[in-house]
């Protein structure tokens, strides 16, 4: 248990190009696994964390990578993630399984649309966070305005630890409010630490802020608030347990600041994850039990105890397997059996390994808290193995919808045999990849986050598995919903030599609406076994095959509620088979009374650009269909939020740059669906089924 309790399971996430990999970059160096740091914009070396060759020439991380370090008695498990949103699956794998995380900010650019997204997964896991505000060495860093923007746009508790001596060029080092001392960072690469009283100009400054930092902590412990109120000296030791204490419950996000790319600043980080971020025996984590009806069952961080791991990633690499394991309870062995809870297979593990980046050490063991690679064993994303004794299951990772998809045509039948084999590594790998056949023309359709996500996914194909393919054009992934509530009453009979089909359904079609949390719901209203039990089953599953495509435009459908009200069947002719068919040909019939619409994926766009731009940029999202959400004015830059259709946004990135002389940045993911106006969902509808004409035609 000693072992366990100094180790730390940390993520570092953040908005795009806030500085996540420099930062990881310089984590490796001071924890000395490197021994000469890399820049991420450089050519040819690139990052250790960004190891592909599609991330160095890009200059973006598009696969987490995990490492260990050491730091003072402490084990850190690292992962460093994308940033940008096509990717998003990466960070929510990673901080499934993580105890805690950094979150990066930028100075100047302070809460931005990405961290909005940031923010969301890590309390849907509740991970125990610390923030970094970097990048305090540029113009217009402002660690003032980053905590305000924390606070009212994330509703976050945010206690600042430090405060800046010096802003942007002028920045020379922090005032460490816990210990009350200035440091400075010396050296060719900041490795030398110098620890000194604080400047005179900087005393008054740094009691008042240590005073809001322990006003703002000892609303978590009261022996503290009874020394502040009585206005005694605070120990050190109590200051840190306390804000320890309030950091894994979740109240409070203390934060720090520095530059990672002026090496000042980070082994305050890293000391800071030691001291107030979790050890695994810290975070209490279930599974569930289905030896016992599937109860929610906390997990002993005990290396004794029946193993059980959670598979939080997967990639398939010429040798066999690599998949990312966590381990929460017991102990996995390097030849042993383990028990795949999805599948009810036992798997044994051949070999067990440490990663860094894209490296590997071979271990024999792997006990609580550890995450290792498992290489050569079949599983899939997500998976619980376990070891003799229990039968439990971890909760699953949450997977965003695809929004974008696009037609890939092979060059050859031998390109065709390498595409096969590298869709089928990308869809195993990746949950958010989807690969699908256009059933009308058999044509192989990919789906994805957004045009970057695909883009890398089709460049791979090209280099890693020589595939020459030809890409066709995107296509939004539209939807199909009802508008108003609509009634059914149909009866499906059919009577051929021997027995026929009989089945007879009644009920109510209703509309869920925007707010709604699935997009399909079935409500069972039958009494009196007007249809027998045996039946109903069939019913559901008819009305679910009938959502795959809608009779508007033959897209899925979505936003329906369907109850089943009454109904009937016969002694002989009724059967599994009939109720399905007799439900689908139902929903289809109702839906068209239901005046359905067709819905449009909305995007969240945040563009950063010189102010003198402004004028064309927002002149361009409107000519989008975009509406304009908000402005920001971050000194000489401009930040407009809108909210533009996907359809409309192909292609941005090049439009965008003409319009404002290559000087503007955007982000985009993925907000809601809303309905399409009228007259351009008639187009869509009069294409749809014009190409579908000329499909039957060939």
């Amino acid at each position: 248990m000693k072992r366990i309790n100094k180790i730390r399971n940390i993520g570092i996430s953040a908005h795009i190009d806030s500085g996540k990999t420099t930062l990881s970059e310089r984590i490796l160096f001071y924890a000395g696994r490197i021994h000469r740091m890399q820049e991420v914009h450089r050519d040819g070396a690139g990052a250790t964390m960004d190891f592909m060759e599609l991330e160095r020439e890009r200059g973006i991380t598009i696969a987490s990578a995990a490492t260990q370090v050491q730091w003072k008695d402490r084990v850190i498990n690292l992962i460093d993630t994308p940033g940008h949103v096509d990717f998003t699956v990466e960070v929510e794998r990673s901080l499934r399984v993580l105890d805690g995380a950094i979150m990066v900010l930028c100075a100047v650019g302070g809460v931005q649309s990405q961290s909005f997204t940031v923010d969301q997964q890590m309390k849907r896991y509740r991970v125990p966070r610390i923030a970094f505000i970097n990048k305090m060495d540029r113009v217009g860093a402002d660690a003032d305005k980053v905590c305000r923007g924390m606070r009212e746009k994330l509703g976050l508790n945010v206690v600042p630890l430090q405060i800046n001596m010096g802003e942007a060029e002028d920045f020379e080092g922090l005032i460490d409010l816990v210990t009350m001392e200035a440091v400075t960072f010396d050296g060719d690469n900041g490795e030398t630490i110098i620890r000194s009283a604080i400047p005179a100009n900087y005393q008054d400054i740094a009691a008042a802020a240590r005073h809001e930092m322990l006003e703002a902590i000892s609303m978590f412990d009261d022996e503290l608030m009874e020394l502040l109120l009585e206005e005694k000296p605070v120990d050190t030791a109590m200051i840190k347990q306390t804000i320890r204490q309030a950091t894994i419950n979740r109240d409070i996000v203390p934060v720090l600041m520095g530059t990672a790319i002026r090496n000042k600043g980070v082994q305050l980080v890293m000391d800071a994850v030691c001291e107030y971020l979790p050890s695994p025996l810290d975070r209490c984590s279930f599974a569930r039990d289905h030896d016992n009806e599937g109860t929610e069952t906390p997990l002993a961080g005990d290396p004794d105890e029946p193993a059980v791991a959670m598979v939080f990633k997967i990639t398939d690499e010429t040798f066999g397997q690599l998949s990312y394991t966590r381990v929460y309870q017991g102990t996995l062995h390097k030849g042993q059996f383990y028990r795949n809870a999805r599948t009810g297979k036992k798997q044994r593990i051949g070999r067990i390994v440490k990663m860094h980046a894209n490296d590997r050490q071979d271990v024999t063991e792997a006990g609580p808290g550890d995450i290792v690679a498992l290489v050569g064993v079949d599983c899939a994303s997500g998976d619980t193995l376990c070891g003799e004794g229990v039968n439990y299951s971890l909760e699953s990772i949450y997977v965003a919808d695809a929004v974008i998809s696009l037609s890939i045509t092979p060059a050859s039948s031998a390109d065709q045999d390498r595409m096969a084999k590298a869709l089928s590594r990308f869809m195993k790998e990746d949950p958010t990849f989807r690969v699908s056949t256009d059933p009308e023309t058999s044509q192989t359709i990919i789906a994805g986050m957004g045009e970057l996500h695909l883009d890398v996914y089709v460049e791979r194909m090209k280099r890693e598995y020589k595939a020459a393919v030809t890409v066709g054009q995107p296509n939004v992934s539209y939807r199909e919903a009802p508008t108003i509530e609509t009634e059914f009453n149909y009866k499906h009979k059919k009577q051929t030599g021997g027995s026929g089909q009989y089945a007879h359904v009644v009920g109510r079609l209703i509309p869920l609406g925007a707010e709604a949390e699935t997009t399909y719901e079935f409500e069972d209203n039958i009494v009196s076994g007007h249809i027998p039990n045996e039946y109903i089953p069939a019913v559901n599953k008819g009305f679910q095959e009938a959502l795959k495509k809608g009779p508007m435009a033959g897209y899925e459908i979505v936003g329906c509620k369907m109850a089943l009200d009454d109904g009937s069947y016969h002694a002989v002719d009724s059967s599994e088979m009939a109720f399905r068919i007799c439900a689908r040909v139902a929903f289809h019939e109702a839906f068209k009374k239901a005046k359905p619409c067709l819905l449009e994926p909305i995007m969240k766009v945040e563009v950063e650009m010189p102010t003198e731009f402004q004028g064309s940029v927002v002149g361009d999202l409107n000519a989008r269909r975009g509406i304009i959400m908000g402005t920001e004015n971050k000194g000489s830059f401009t930040v407009v939020q809108a909210e533009v259709p996907l359809a409309s946004m192909f292609g941005y990135a090049t439009v965008v740059r003409g319009l404002s002389k290559g000087m503007a940045t955007f982000t985009m993911e993925m907000c809601r669906y809303a309905a399409v106006p009228v007259k351009i969902a008639e187009e869509i509808i009069f294409h749809r089924r014009e190409q579908a004409q000329q499909k039957l035609k060939k």
